[in-house]
């Protein structure tokens, strides 16, 4: 949930493939149609969704390929109210190669809340296995709210969308009226929908989409904010539930303002091993020889550029712009080699290399703060994903003191970026979502694999998505840096193990280390 435009999610090299056509749902009991939380839904109300859908696919664009086929399913807005408002969900598909071998389908979610998922079946970086192409229709889609899915806009400015600042006691007052602002927008422009734009109610429109696919039960591959959007789906339909992939989790006990101090917290672990590390790499990066050279080199680096910015990759950073990309220091060598880029360009030395900071392909924001194509002026992920956030959970304070206590607290405790994470936020000014928050409890079978250094879902919030998923199985990635884990290296430990997971259904027999 970082202030940074989400990057192209390259989830695994597991997958890539269909879906054959919508199976009719006529020959589907009435213990088949989908459900609200977990039980069987009255037949009349929910008829539309679950028994009169007929799907008219289409080839996506032009350029696409033919094979790669999108429609829309319906769903309500409300689902205590199923004859209400309704939403059109885009969803996309490319069929198994083999229809002997055929298995089901397998939905795919980048993360966010609000990330694009439509063309996640067509993504080059989504190198799926043989094995998987043939067993699987590959499922994409647009959240309720976000995308092509009925998108919801609040109209916000490329300031109000971009709300990860540091706090300071002179402009605290104009953050406050920031996220005031972002609240009463977005209540302005979609004050009848915030409330039903929740993890839950994806979580139903997943099962509303199995059952418009004609499916009895669906597998799944999320990352990120993903795995909570999974997680929920285990908690409310274990029964719909086949193989379930969770890359990179959340901690769904801190859901979502702990997600950010916890991020918060793993970044000050980072910081302290990238010192280490880079002191025993003095020769080569002129950091310092000790660690605490190394942390006195960088914080006086940061006291330079809040004096005067440095002129770095064609902009201007302050230090604190350089504190708010909490995922620099997960990349030792990435991290050494920027900060001593920084260091120069404030002597006025050598030019400083392109390059985003800390960041690989498999790294993704999830904070607000930008649509992910590069435009500024499309505010939809920015308003999704604060509608999910505020919505799903009723823990956000409402007292803007408590958040400037906090981030005093916090940057104090967590000096890179404790301030940022307890900054105020647009919940504290949000409507109360339509339902309490979700508690992960139960024993469905999943695959949670996590990187031990990881900038966005640090290992300590995977583990307790572990503990709350008892039927699942951890595969770490020791020495793994980054958010994101699959789709980087096909033949890596991590990818073969998430692969014969979806071919075989086997979870492992126990928990599994892999080296990066």
């Amino acid at each position: 949930m970082r202030n940074r435009r989400i990057a192209d999610r390259r989830i695994a090299p597991l997958l890539t493939a269909g879906i054959t056509a919508a199976a009719s749902l006529s020959a589907l009991t009435p213990a088949t149609a989908f459900a609200v939380d977990g039980a069987p839904a009255a037949e009349a109300p929910l008829r539309p969704y679950t028994k009169q859908q007929q799907l008219a696919w289409q080839r996506c664009d032009a350029n696409s390929p033919a094979a790669f086929e999108c429609a829309t399913v319906k769903v309500p807005l409300d689902y205590g109210n199923p004859g209400g408002k309704k939403l059109e969900l885009a969803i996309s598909r490319l069929k198994a190669s083999s229809t002997k071998e055929r298995r089901g389908v397998l939905l795919l979610n980048p993360g966010g809340p609000g990330a694009p998922g439509l063309r996640l079946p067509v993504d080059p970086g989504m190198k799926f296995s043989a094995e998987v192409k043939r067993q699987y229709d590959i499922i994409g889609f647009d959240l309720r709210g976000a995308g092509q899915s009925s998108p919801v806009s609040c109209g916000l400015t490329a300031d109000e969308q971009n709300i990860n600042y540091p706090y300071k006691a002179e402009t605290f007052a104009k953050d406050v009226e920031r996220a005031r602002t972002v609240a009463e927008k977005c209540r302005a422009a979609a004050g009848d929908k915030l409330p039903h734009l929740t993890t839950r109610n994806s979580a139903r429109d997943m099962d509303a989409i199995r059952a418009a696919l004609g499916e009895e039960k669906i597998s799944f591959l999320g990352a990120s904010y993903g795995t909570y959007l999974g997680a929920v789906y285990l908690q409310l339909f274990p029964q719909r539930a086949d193989r379930f992939v969770l890359d990179s989790a959340n901690d769904p006990t801190r859901i979502y303002r702990g997600t950010f101090q916890d991020m918060a917290k793993a970044d000050e672990q980072a910081f302290t091993r990238w010192t280490e590390w880079t002191a025993r790499h003095h020769a080569t990066y002129g950091l310092g020889g000790t660690p605490a050279e190394v942390r006195k080199t960088f914080w006086d680096l940061m006291a330079q550029a809040n004096r005067k910015p440095i002129l770095f990759e064609g902009r201007k950073l302050t230090g604190d712009g350089i504190r708010a990309d909490n995922g620099t220091f997960f990349h030792v060598r990435k991290a050494a080699e920027r900060i001593a880029a920084l260091k120069k360009a404030a002597e006025g030395k050598n030019p400083a290399p392109s390059g985003t900071p800390g960041q690989t392909r498999n790294d993704q924001a999830q904070e607000p703060g930008g649509n992910g194509d590069g435009s500024d002026n499309d505010d939809n992920y920015a308003s999704i994903a604060w509608s999910v956030m505020c919505a799903d959970t009723g823990t956000w304070p409402r007292d803007p003191e408590r958040y400037r206590r906090d981030a005093i607290r916090d940057k104090a405790r967590y000096p890179l970026y404790g301030d940022f994470a307890a900054a105020i936020r647009p919940c504290a000014f949000w409507k109360r979502g339509s339902e309490p928050q979700t508690r992960i409890d139960n024993k469905a079978g999943a695959l949670i694999v996590q990187n031990e250094w990881d900038s966005q879902t640090p290992l300590f919030a995977a583990q307790a998505m572990h503990r709350a998923l008892r039927g699942s199985r951890m595969l770490t990635v020791e020495g793994g840096e980054g958010h994101g884990v699959l789709g980087i290296d096909p033949a890596s430990c991590a990818d073969k193990n998430a692969t014969a997971y979806l071919i075989t259904g086997k979870l492992p027999t126990e928990d599994l280390t892999c080296r990066a």
